[in-house]
């Protein structure tokens, strides 16, 4: 018992800069908000906004990283044509007030990164309904906008500081925790010696052999095998597997560079609970390797366009794939590819060379 103690009140000494964070991502209301690892938040309008967007990100600590943005743009949605949207902006039927000499102001994009901008700003909108664009169907919903801004700051611990964004007080900036520790993630030797003619055609042969004898409903008319080389001895080895209408999956070994061949199943596990309690094991959708980066990506869609879904990144340490990045976009609004999704993960890479 005087053990367990002893290591809880060590453990509550320890800087909070050195506790991890669990990921997380709520909807309340029309509003997102998505906190990573490190407790960096970005929260933005979701649903029938029909191209018209505002985002705001927050970075943990004392000091005031902050940004706004009101932006019309979106997947496939043709907005070049149309007019500059600042003079059209409306706050609940009248000219929205910007006030301000701090916004930088483009034809479909305003924003602004100053911290004083952005508090006045909140204050002027998180009670109203929606700002909407003149003559057309654009639309800002503030449905559940101060419910997220409240979340951020309980998220960083703001709530009663001088930064808080709802939940004001008299505590200094100092009095907000910096961001956790950023976990670390190897990175190794790449492979020096690229894969000969021999080497491809021998691999192929072989992963066409794994592939016919595992269990996969994918017309083998269908079937791929893809041959990537990770280090001078080691190469990942994927075959696919099954196909939906716009998600396939593949089987992953990690194999030998040389006969006789030794595979060994590639498993992707995530470092934390995922949203929703969903498993913590990652299958390989649409999976593929990116040689410039080095890393392994999954991406599973959530519907055709690709404006939704999960997407993965993983990098080979020597041993086994760690994971790098974990981005999510449950909400389906054609606003944003895979690339830009709010990240749950994020890694610093450091170097590890192979002996």
């Amino acid at each position: 018992m005087l053990h367990r103690v002893i290591l809880f009140l060590l453990f509550g000494l320890l800087p909070t800069s050195l506790v991890r964070a669990a990921p997380a991502q709520q909807l309340f209301n029309d509003w997102q908000v998505t906190c990573n690892n490190q407790n960096f938040c970005v929260a933005r309008n979701v649903g029938l906004h029909h191209g018209l967007v505002m985002t705001l990100t927050r970075s943990a600590g004392a000091a005031t990283s902050a940004s706004l943005r009101i932006e019309l743009g979106g997947v496939g949605n043709p907005v070049a044509a149309l007019a500059p949207i600042a003079p059209r902006l409306r706050l609940d039927g009248k000219p929205l007030s910007l006030g301000d000499k701090h916004w930088q102001i483009a034809d479909k994009l305003l924003e602004t990164d100053d911290s004083v901008t952005i508090d006045a700003f909140l204050q002027q909108v998180q009670a109203a309904k929606a700002i909407t664009l003149e003559n057309g169907l654009q639309a800002i919903s503030l449905q559940g906008l101060k419910a997220a801004l409240l979340f951020i700051d309980s998220r960083q611990k703001r709530v009663g500081s001088e930064t808080a964004w709802v939940g004001k007080g008299e505590e200094p900036p100092l009095s907000v925790p910096p961001a956790p520790a950023l976990r670390s993630v190897a990175r190794i030797d790449v492979a020096e010696s690229p894969l000969s003619r021999d080497e491809l055609n021998d691999l192929m042969d072989y992963g066409n052999e794994r592939m016919n004898s595992s269990a996969c409903s994918l017309d083998p008319f269908r079937r791929e095998v893809r041959v990537a080389a990770l280090t001078d001895d080691r190469v990942l080895l994927m075959t696919s597997c099954e196909a939906g209408a716009y998600n396939t999956i593949w089987l992953a070994w990690l194999v030998s560079r040389q006969r006789p061949y030794i595979a060994h199943p590639v498993r992707l596990t995530l470092p934390f609970q995922p949203p929703g309690d969903g498993p913590r094991d990652v299958e390989l959708v649409n999976a593929r390797y990116d040689d410039r980066r080095q890393e392994l990506v999954t991406l599973d869609k959530g519907r055709a366009p690709g404006d939704c879904g999960t997407q993965t990144r993983w990098r080979y340490d020597g041993q086994r794939f760690s994971l790098v990045r974990y981005a999510r976009q449950p909400q389906c609004d054609n606003w944003q590819g895979p690339d830009a999704w709010p990240t749950l993960w994020v890694t610093r890479s450091v170097p590890r060379p192979l002996r």
